[in-house]
């Protein structure tokens, strides 16, 4: 795979060693993990480099970022990392060639998204998570009874002029469509620039 058709994302630099330093804290030892929306690619390498005894399933609808994460995949040369699949989150059912994973990640989806996807995203969460398994989005929230940053109100306005339907989400709106599902949301941990990581697990289930 020619190194060209790789995608480089300057935030996902910036980011990606701290959304894994949470991964590394709340997933077990070892399980597979599903990513929606991969985008570049760069996350998923980054992942599966360290946590090694994952395997992880990237996915994406977007030719190109299919190409960029399999560029990035055959430049790091790590076995770990499945081929990238074409997957829309709003599509039923996802194409997935195993029925159950253990974890699921969502970077930066919600808000360049239309907001029934958010919904789509969590009801396929609750069809292929294993009873045990994770859903950890991360982004940009709103967040109730605390002062929205600057730069995430510019950049919500941004958003809908861009698409009326695209916007930076209220976390307490993502959590409703979450219980909706059967899931329930854990732990939200704060990250750089202003973003959260959201790590949802099936209602009832006991955390490890």
């Amino acid at each position: 795979m020619p190194a060209d058709e790789r995608l480089h994302s300057l935030a996902a630099e910036r980011n990606r060693q701290p959304i894994l330093e949470v991964l590394q804290r709340v997933l077990p030892v070892r399980g597979r993990a599903l990513e929606i929306a991969s985008g570049t690619g760069q996350h998923v390498v980054h992942f599966a480099a360290g946590l090694r005894s994952w395997t992880w399933q990237p996915t994406d609808p977007d030719p190109g970022a299919r190409a960029s994460i399999a560029a990035w995949t055959a430049m790091c040369g790590l076995p770990n990392i499945l081929a990238p699949l074409d997957l829309d989150v709003a599509a039923s059912p996802w194409p997935l060639t195993f029925p159950e994973v253990d974890a699921i990640f969502c970077a930066n989806m919600l808000h360049i998204s239309p907001w029934a996807c958010c919904a789509a995203l969590m009801r396929g969460a609750a069809r292929h998570l294993s009873s045990q398994g994770l859903l950890m989005t991360y982004g940009p929230y709103i967040v109730s009874d605390v002062l929205t940053a600057p730069s995430n109100v510019a950049f919500d306005a941004d958003l809908r002029l861009r698409n009326p339907q695209w916007g930076v989400r209220r976390l307490d709106a993502v959590a409703q469509e979450a219980v909706a599902a059967g899931l329930a949301l854990r732990e939200t941990v704060s990250m750089p620039a202003n973003n959260l990581l959201l790590v949802f697990g099936r209602a009832g289930a006991v955390a490890n």
